[in-house]
């Protein structure tokens, strides 16, 4: 796992399968699978239909995260920026990542897990010290 959690390393298969079961499963639909695993219910992705309404990705803990419009969030990756809310199944998201992932992460490295947050400039979710 690197400095900071993505999908890829977050999401993985059950114990009963190979730690490689999923490698062939792209970032964004292994946490699908997963959320089926543990939920022990079917979620239907669909086709490739992508909603058009963009998400900002952010960094919370050390973890790169997208927050639903439902209030939802999981874990995400710049690898594969998309991503299906497992709560309410909207549709494909597509994610903003900023444009140099790895200086973003590399920001953080030197602060502890819990002060490893980022936020992108224009997410209006981004805290800020206006009142």
């Amino acid at each position: 796992m690197g400095l900071i959690t993505r999908a890829e390393d977050y999401y993985l298969p059950p114990p009963y399968l190979a730690p490689d079961a999923w490698a062939d499963k792209a970032p964004a639909l292994r946490c699908v699978l997963w959320y089926e695993y543990r939920q022990q219910r079917r979620i239907h992705t669909g086709d490739a239909f992508v909603i058009g309404q963009q998400l900002y990705a952010r960094i919370n803990h050390g973890r790169w995260l997208a927050d639903c419009t439902c209030g939802s969030a999981q874990i995400v990756t710049p690898t594969d920026p998309r991503m299906w809310c497992v709560e309410c199944g909207t549709g494909w998201w597509q994610l903003t990542f900023p444009a140099d992932v790895t200086a973003v992460e590399e920001s953080l490295a030197a602060l502890p897990v819990a002060e490893r947050n980022w936020w992108a400039e224009p997410d209006p979710a981004r805290p800020t010290l206006e009142v």
